[in-house]
């Protein structure tokens, strides 16, 4: 697996504890955690540096809030950043409080979030 699978049963764990019922998928090299169908959080290892980042989709006003933090970074993968997803790098995560933080924060959100639109197969 190309993703951090500590950090990927730390989440678990997390989520697990709140009580969430929570879906898991392998995407684009990575893990993706979803609840209620949408994108909560999930794993991405950056090709650069080499490290594990958390992804937190914590919608464009909690983003603005957060992304001057030393261990924020904006979600551009892709080389346009993604509004109101954030990378967090492991100095944010590296304790358990941390990390249930940033959930806390993706779960604040999620009702709020808007479901990915569902494609259709011809």
């Amino acid at each position: 697996m190309a993703y951090d699978q500590f950090l990927a049963d730390r989440i678990r764990r997390v989520l697990t504890e709140k009580k969430v019922i929570f879906k898991e998928k392998a995407m684009m090299g990575g893990l993706v955690f979803s609840v209620d169908e949408k994108m909560l959080c999930g794993i991405h290892v950056d090709k650069k540096s080499g490290q594990s980042l958390l992804m937190a989709r914590v919608g464009e006003e909690s983003y603005k809030l957060h992304i001057e933090r030393e261990e924020c970074l904006p979600m551009d993968f892709t080389g346009r950043p993604m509004k109101g997803y954030l990378f967090i790098t492991p100095m944010g995560f590296d304790m358990d409080e941390e990390l249930a933080y940033w959930i806390q924060l993706a779960l604040d959100y999620n009702p709020l979030a808007k479901s990915s639109q569902k494609r259709k197969r011809p």
